[in-house]
């Protein structure tokens, strides 16, 4: 896993990187109540806005790490928001993003410099 200074973490699997939030990022922003995903198929850009959050607390955009095409998104998060807060780096993932490049990940942290980065 690789860790973003947003508190994104990016997983590779096969031909694809999963992407979610860390635990941290769910501490910070409370329960989650809404989860807006993007369409499969869509083409996106390092950066460009690819979920909307919401919380108890506040509205967040999740942007993209990496350049690729939207492959999959859990769709159970429409129905189940809190899925986020209660597995963040396992069932409450957001998309599955196939990547146009896949060596932008390692630009990452690690999950060793993550943690000095949140401490």
């Amino acid at each position: 896993m690789k860790f973003t200074e947003e508190h994104e973490w990016l997983r590779s699997e096969d031909d694809v990187v999963v992407i979610g939030i860390t635990e941290h990022a769910t501490t910070q922003l409370g329960d989650l109540v809404f989860v807006e995903l993007p369409e499969v198929g869509t083409t996106v850009t390092k950066d460009d806005e690819i979920v909307v959050i919401e919380s108890v607390k506040a509205a967040s955009d999740i942007l993209a790490p990496i350049d690729g095409e939207i492959v999959e998104v859990n769709e159970a998060l429409t129905d189940n928001p809190a899925m986020v807060n209660e597995d963040p780096l396992g069932d409450g993932w957001f998309v599955k993003i196939a990547p146009s490049d896949p060596t932008q990940i390692e630009g990452y942290m690690t999950e060793a410099a993550y943690q000095a980065f949140i401490a």
